[in-house]
């Protein structure tokens, strides 16, 4: 079973960076896709931004240009660089790894941005 572990989450100040990982047990080239997704208190998990095998990137809009997502096969991690932040990026972020047989969660990281 694949197991994803995040860290890096925090209380941020508005206009402030931080930076996620995602450190998985076992290759990460070995999946077709990997991305961060956020939930915030009263809403739906929502895709912030993704990274395929041959290393391709997709972010929403409301990230776009702000958040930079990355990843290491040789370390089996994945990043995900959050500059500019709001208040309304608050939320849980959490790490997902998909393949053929494998959709894999990790358990989250709590990212608070308030003054």
């Amino acid at each position: 079973q694949v197991q994803l572990v995040e860290s890096g989450g925090g209380l941020v100040q508005p206009g402030g960076s931080l930076r996620l990982s995602c450190t998985a047990s076992e290759n990460i080239f070995n999946f077709n896709s990997m991305g961060w997704y956020r939930q915030a208190p009263g809403k739906q998990r929502e895709l912030v931004a993704s990274i395929d095998v041959g290393g391709t990137t997709n972010y929403s809009r409301s990230v776009k240009g702000r958040f930079t997502i990355s990843k290491d096969n040789t370390k089996n991690t994945m990043w995900l660089h959050m500059s500019s932040l709001s208040p309304e990026d608050t939320a849980v972020y959490i790490c997902n790894a998909r393949s053929l047989r494998v959709n894999a969660w990790g358990q989250g990281t709590q990212v608070t941005v308030s003054s």
